[in-house]
């Protein structure tokens, strides 16, 4: 493939910083990990920050300590990765999906109020692609009705809404350092929160719900003694060998972050004017990290105009769109939609006899959206190529 749709930023100093703890001998969760929590809390404005082995792990700690579990329901979007949901089903609790507004790809917050019940005790908004969710009225409906805020930020590490890093708005935001992502310790995961009674019980739970750390049972007296059990818990650390990639990483943080931004504007600026595509946009007050450059093909003319389609214009775009996948492809560039519509995967599916059009717009988002690639080390002439590829292959469409 001549053109990835990502490549992680590793240099020398991330290189030389997993030798470290190889060196050391200390290559369980220790003062890597510790330093990389310390680094990511600064950055981000977070209180307390807490590392997990993934992002979908830090979800499903931030449910369980927060009490959810069986039959109780949690609302989440259905245009996100599979691990939102799966999450939730961890717990035994019920993902109640609700739809998305295609104009960012996040949560439709005018549709959340009809999908609370009696039993639903949480919200997960996902800040997708990098482009947080419209925070302000979901946490007033999660005051409203007395529901825990958990933000997955898997996409939202550089991401902003009026001024305040996203995974600071809930009791607890999520965010993965998986290798798509903007920074990355291979996999892993990072829980913010605010609340000190939160971070102490994630430190238990993520640690087989041991009353003291490996670290700190090494730091204190009375070491050789083996902790307290008085909680189920899991094994969900990070090691020291990906503390130290994190640390590395966190030190480039804001030079990838702006680097990714740059390109996208360039993307921005040379498909402005392509009427078969909606290119992302990013609304007054947030900053948009870009984690992925997601557009979506679409008939000419403004976005809104043909109303609400139907299944058969779903499936003929969803055709041509697949079409002018797989003619990119064939020219060495990686090209990838943007994610599932949950609501429309096998388990759920057949679990909740759910069908596509029960959430037209996230089923719209999956059959008609596409990810250009996009990383740091990007040239301007593997930019060009692929734009210049991607019109061309429109045109022999007929788009």
């Amino acid at each position: 493939m001549k053109i990835p749709i990502t490549i992680p930023f590793i240099g020398d100093e991330e290189r030389k910083a997993i030798l470290d703890p190889l060196e050391s001998g200390w290559v369980v969760q220790g003062p890597q990990v510790a330093e990389f929590e310390q680094l990511f809390s600064e950055f981000t404005g977070g209180t307390y920050a807490i590392a997990t082995t993934s992002c979908t792990t830090a979800i499903h700690l931030a449910l369980v300590a927060m009490g959810v579990g069986y039959g109780d329901e949690v609302i989440l979007p259905s245009f996100t990765f599979v691990a939102t949901a799966n999450a939730v089903e961890y717990t035994g609790a019920i993902p109640v999906f609700c739809d998305i507004d295609l104009r960012t790809f996040n949560l439709d917050v005018h549709q959340i109020e009809k999908k609370i019940t009696q039993k639903t005790k949480a919200i997960i908004p996902v800040h997708l692609f990098g482009l947080s969710a419209e925070m302000k009225p979901l946490m007033e409906i999660a005051k409203k009705y007395r529901l825990r805020v958990i933000e997955d930020a898997a996409c939202g590490f550089g991401s902003y809404y009026y001024g305040t890093h996203v995974g600071n708005f809930g009791e607890a935001g999520c965010f993965s350092f998986h290798p798509r992502k903007a920074i990355t310790t291979g996999e892993g995961g990072m829980i913010l929160t605010g609340d000190q009674n939160l971070m102490v019980l994630f430190k238990s739970l993520r640690d087989h719900g041991a009353s003291k750390s490996d670290l700190n049972r090494h730091i204190d007296r009375g070491g050789s003694l083996l902790p307290e059990f008085n909680r189920l818990g899991f094994n969900y650390r990070l090691t020291d060998i990906q503390g130290a990639l994190g640390v590395a990483q966190m030190k480039s943080a804001k030079k990838i972050i702006e680097a990714r931004k740059a390109r996208a504007e360039r993307y921005h600026l040379m498909l402005k004017n392509e009427l078969w595509l909606k290119i992302p946009e990013c609304p007054v007050g947030s900053i948009h990290s870009y984690q992925s450059y997601v557009c979506l093909v679409k008939p000419k003319g403004s976005f809104f105009e043909f109303g609400q389609p139907n299944a058969e214009t779903v499936s003929l775009l969803n055709r041509k769109r697949n079409q002018l996948m797989e003619h990119i492809t064939e020219k060495g560039i990686a090209i990838r939609q943007g994610t599932h519509a949950v609501h429309n995967l096998g388990y759920y599916r057949n679990k909740y006899h759910l069908k596509p059009e029960d959430f037209i717009n996230s089923w719209i988002a999956e059959r008609w959206s596409i990810t250009l690639p996009l990383y740091v080390q990007m040239t301007d002439d593997e930019q060009d190529l692929v734009v210049r590829e991607l019109k061309k292959c429109a045109a022999l469409l007929e788009f």
